[in-house]
């Protein structure tokens, strides 16, 4: 090695020096001069709740269009909107003198063709009718028939009943309105929410952590093991009953990488409806995972960092990966691990690099459970 190499090597070697000679001063200038005191702490694994919220859409657990089987003018609305009916009552009347006259002009037929292929297969006894006849006056006779049954169906459609029993939705239409089975809009909703469907989707990353910890070998068995869910309303207050996931999607949205959940809760007071939203709030637990206070990290350029100590008892600064939040503490994924040291506050002024003096903790940070 040359003069100049050694000349050279030697200057950095004191640029280093005094670069830390000069955090250390700055460290000393901001706790008066001392080398700070400050409580640490053993990062220990433990057991964690997690609560995440997930949004949700709400629905009846059967929702129905109404809509006409026949075409023809509304002669009737026999309930109101919101009001709340009974399976099989009666909601609309369509006018039906048309299909009351071609189910009448059926039954004279139907008469008609029965006549003929009774005397017809009296005939065929006395050789006066050959068989071929009788089958001819058959097929009319099933034919009449065939027609008399379809024009009952016409005619009944124009009473339109309640399928379920549930809440009538808006009714866009009103007396004399010429309705047919191809209008667009449906007569009204009927929506049965005596139970209601919460869907949330959970990301793939969630839902595989989602199904992990539950036990069964199969779907059907983990769904059976699912720990109850909340629902938090609009305005932010707890749904009073608790709701069981019962359904997950088959499939994955390919557009948002996510998989639709269904949880369903009873609603006997018709407090929820179909149309609300709401936030699903599912509880998980994770065993022997690190817990850090939230008090005992810095938060800067969308990074949270934790001061640990060295060997040497010297400060320094780690950023670490948040798996997610229980209570007071982080849920830490990496970053540090179970036997580091790492300092509970009074870090807001320290340098990286800076030594202190360790002191154990006067207050003991428990985990929130």
């Amino acid at each position: 090695m040359n003069r100049f190499s050694t000349f050279k090597s030697a200057g950095l070697i004191f640029a280093l020096l005094l670069l830390a000679g000069c955090t250390q001063n700055q460290t000393k200038q901001a706790y008066g001069g001392a080398v700070p005191e400050l409580p640490v702490e053993v990062v220990k694994q433990d057991t964690a709740i997690l609560t995440q919220t997930y949004a949700a859409s709400i629905e009846g657990v059967t929702n129905v269009e109404i809509r006409p089987q026949v075409s023809g003018y509304l002669e009737k609305i026999l309930i109101d909107e919101g009001a709340y009916v009974k399976a099989g009552q009666v909601l609309f009347q369509i006018e039906n003198s048309v299909y009351r006259e071609q189910y009448n002009n059926s039954l004279a037929n139907l008469t008609t063709a029965k006549i003929d292929f009774d005397r017809k297969k009296e005939l065929l006894k006395s050789k006066i009718v050959s068989d071929l006849q009788v089958q001819q006056a058959e097929a009319i006779y099933k034919g009449a028939l065939s027609q008399a049954e379809l024009s009952k169906i016409n005619l009944n459609f124009c009473t339109i009943k309640a399928p379920v029993s549930g809440y009538i939705s808006r009714i866009p239409f009103r007396l004399g309105s010429l309705i047919t089975p191809t209008t667009q809009d449906p007569l009204t909703f009927l929506t049965d929410i005596s139970k209601i469907n919460a869907y949330f989707s959970l990301s793939e990353a969630d839902y595989i952590r989602f199904q992990n910890q539950y036990d069964g070998n199969t779907l059907e068995q983990k769904l059976t093991n699912i720990a109850a869910v909340k629902l938090l309303i609009a305005d932010g207050q707890e749904y009073e009953l608790p709701g069981k996931i019962d359904a997950i999607d088959g499939q994955f949205n390919k557009t948002t990488g996510s998989i639709t959940l269904r949880a369903k809760f009873d609603n006997p007071k018709s407090l929820l409806r179909s149309g609300n939203t709401g936030k699903i709030v599912i509880t998980q637990k994770y065993n022997d995972v690190i817990l850090i206070p939230i008090a005992s990290t810095l938060f800067m350029q969308d990074k949270v960092f934790v001061f640990s100590v060295d060997k040497q008892s010297n400060a320094v600064q780690l950023p670490i990966e948040v798996a997610g939040k229980s209570g007071n503490n982080y849920i830490v994924s990496g970053g540090i691990k179970a036997g580091d040291t790492y300092i509970i506050s009074g870090f807001e002024r320290l340098q990286p690099g800076s030594p202190i003096i360790q002191k154990t903790a006067t207050q003991n940070f428990k985990t929130t459970k």
